[in-house]
């Protein structure tokens, strides 16, 4: 497993794939939190691309980013993610962070294979706030 405070202290810059225009979405919710933090944040959504998300603009995919990109952080479902493994190498990505529930085997080996870290199941805000703010993210419980 990768040193998570570790990719979070060293690495600043976030592509989000998934990212959506509705403010309740965890994935826009974990942006605004990473952005407040220091952390710049590129919104991948093709249905919204050149439009603005928390005042950036969306790309269609990772592939047309014209800057570096630390991390590529994905709110995408699991199959989907050996593509996506697959830009992160092309664009030269340091680390491939899959949200909450999302895993893929093939993609973990094809991101080591290339010495890019590898991220899953869990959630970029709730790590920084354990690591840096020293926060437990608190669900609700659910009643039996």
């Amino acid at each position: 497993m990768s040193d998570i405070k570790e990719i979070l202290s060293k690495y600043k810059k976030i592509a989000m794939i998934g990212v959506s225009n509705d403010p309740t979405k965890a994935s826009t919710i974990v942006m605004k939190y990473m952005q407040k933090y220091g952390f710049k944040v590129f919104p991948i959504n093709p249905k919204a691309k050149g439009q603005k998300i928390l005042g950036e603009e969306v790309f269609e995919k990772i592939t047309d980013i014209n800057d570096q990109v630390d991390i590529v952080d994905v709110f995408r479902p699991s199959k989907e993610v050996v593509d996506i493994a697959n830009d992160t190498i092309k664009i030269g990505a340091k680390v491939l962070w899959l949200q909450l529930g999302i895993r893929n085997e093939e993609a973990r080996l094809l991101v080591e294979s290339n010495n890019i870290q590898y991220v899953e199941n869990k959630c970029t805000k709730m790590e920084y706030q354990k690591h840096f703010l020293k926060i437990r993210q608190a669900f609700p419980v659910l009643q039996e």
